[in-house]
């Protein structure tokens, strides 16, 4: 164990990689019904959300007229003319208003809620729920300590919500503790954000708020092949987007650094010559040591050192290619 690691968090990072880690959180729910609900979304988000089916989702981006992202969701469609859109409660206010703003004339009805979830993460998850993989941000009901809940796939696990699960009381009205109980007698065992957020890291995935902000486009933050389709039509910043993709270079890439030595979230990154970053997330891998991510003007690529932080603080770091790690157990790292 490397020796800047607490025992816990030490701990919570083995179990999600080799069993199921347990995390308790918050996610905001904006609900889209009607007859218009499918055409209005696909006007308003990246990704193609009239081709999935019911029990489907993805992966897709708010941006504003410039292509810049507003913010980032999972979109559900749980029926026919229902959806779901599941992101972070910080942003989550800000994409229902702009979802209001623009339904006018549209016939479809905007809702929203903060909602109690329970991420399990691990390649025991669907054991311990007793649930097959069905594919990312797939989504059924399923019955657990004799409440329904709504199980979403994730590349790492599931995520369990109740409000839109038939149950006419959510989670976070109810109280999680049977749920959560249920769990952890199957198997499962709690774990920290601070170690879901090293496998984050690791995988390479940038977050809202972290590395990516309203200054990014997709391509820069490396989830234009997530979030983005150029097959279907007309969507707000489509045409800077498209025009980056097909005609332009980005200026900026999320790149991995491997570092010396730990440092904190905002330090400037430098080459020889000038800044060409800040960091976006940092952590301690109990796997890898310090990593981090950061999108990095084109001056720095992956084989190039690195200045990270400032004065006497300051350490060098490698510029790597990403992901750090895939998959779970030891034989990816």
């Amino acid at each position: 164990m490397d020796p800047r690691l607490a025992p816990d968090l030490d701990a919570g990072y083995r179990q999600i990689r080799e069993e199921c880690g347990l995390l308790e959180s918050e996610v905001f729910v904006v609900s889209l019904s009607g007859p218009d609900a499918a055409e209005f979304l696909q006007g308003q988000v990246t990704n193609d959300v009239e081709a999935i089916e019911p029990g489907e989702g993805l992966y897709a981006l708010l941006l504003d007229r410039k292509g810049h992202i507003q913010a980032e969701m999972e979109v559900l469609r749980t029926a026919p003319e229902s959806f779901l859109l599941l992101t972070a409660p910080g942003t989550g206010p800000d994409l229902e208003g702009h979802l209001r703003t623009y339904s006018i004339g549209h016939d479809v009805e905007v809702s929203s809620r903060t909602e109690a979830a329970i991420a399990l993460l691990g390649p025991a998850c669907h054991e311990i729920t007793g649930t097959a993989p069905l594919g990312e941000y797939s989504s059924r009901t399923i019955s657990i300590a004799g409440r329904r809940v709504l199980a979403v796939d994730s590349d790492l696990g599931l995520t369990l919500l109740s409000g839109d699960s038939g149950d006419s009381t959510a989670v976070s009205d109810r109280g999680n503790g049977p749920l959560v109980e249920e769990l952890l007698s199957a198997g499962a065992e709690k774990v920290g954000p601070e170690a879901v957020e090293i496998i984050r890291v690791e995988r390479g995935v940038p977050l809202f708020g972290r590395e990516m902000d309203a200054e990014n486009m997709p391509a820069e933050a490396g989830i234009v092949e997530r979030a983005v389709s150029f097959e279907k039509g007309c969507y707000i910043g489509q045409e800077p987007v498209a025009r980056l993709h097909y005609k332009g270079r980005p200026n900026r890439h999320l790149q991995g650094l491997k570092l010396e030595r730990a440092v904190e979230p905002g330090c400037p990154i430098r080459t020889e010559e000038r800044e060409v970053g800040r960091i976006g997330s940092a952590v301690v891998s109990p796997a890898l040591g310090p990593i981090a991510l950061a999108i990095l003007r084109r001056e720095a690529s992956p084989g190039d050192q690195v200045l990270v932080g400032e004065g006497e603080s300051a350490t060098s770091a490698r510029v790597v290619e990403l992901p750090f790690a895939e998959g779970f157990g030891g034989d990816e790292l």
